[in-house]
């Protein structure tokens, strides 16, 4: 039985107008990531973004940092904390999912390796739930106004809707950005960082 992941393809239970073709574009972005994955591109975006994304941190100066644990072809947010030291000056936070409802809290993280998983399979932690200043987003695809395309779960844009103060950092690639149809649920990121630029809806 096929369930739906956070942070992995997943496919609706009803087709919502117009989904066919975000269901498309999703399997033809993430087909396109895999290809330039091991590239040399690939690397040199890495480090682009990450430079983007320290400058982001310092003008917003939060006390607490969301992170997801990254899959192969995300840029590795736990490898860019770990890197700045980022736990010596913020409280990080790792995200806990449960399959039913399609749920997820934050967790605050010590920083050490995971030793357990959420109900979906995902390196997570037993730390007290959090509610991050500022979350970083893994998108598969992005409009210039700050729409996400994630991997169809909807548990980030669910916990984006139930904490409206939170600052959303959406990290994809510039091959990443589209156009498609906003659903109702769709909630604008706060920024998105590419190894191009940084864009500020």
């Amino acid at each position: 039985m096929h369930t739906e992941h956070p942070h992995t393809p997943g496919t609706a239970a009803a087709a919502a107008p117009g989904s066919h073709d975000r269901d498309e574009l999703r399997r033809h972005l993430l087909a396109q990531r895999r290809a330039w994955h091991e590239s040399p591109q690939a690397q040199a975006a890495q480090a682009r973004v990450a430079l983007q994304l320290l400058d982001v941190l310092r003008q917003l100066e939060p006390l607490s940092l969301g992170l997801y644990w990254p899959l192969p072809g995300e840029f590795d947010v736990v490898n860019f904390a770990q890197s700045h030291a980022l736990g010596n000056h913020m409280q990080l936070a790792l995200p806990y999912a449960w399959r039913a409802g399609a749920r997820m809290e934050f967790r605050h993280w010590s920083g050490q390796p995971p030793t357990m998983q959420d109900e979906c399979g995902i390196p997570s932690c037993e730390g007290p739930a959090l509610v991050p200043e500022v979350l970083l987003v893994p998108c598969v695809g992005h409009t210039r106004e700050g729409y996400r395309m994630g991997y169809g779960g909807g548990y980030f844009d669910r916990w984006l809707a139930a904490h409206p103060g939170v600052t959303a950092v959406g990290l994809s690639w510039a091959a990443g950005e589209q156009r498609f149809e906003v659903a109702p649920h769709d909630i604008a990121l706060t920024v998105v960082i590419t190894e191009a630029e940084v864009l500020a809806p």
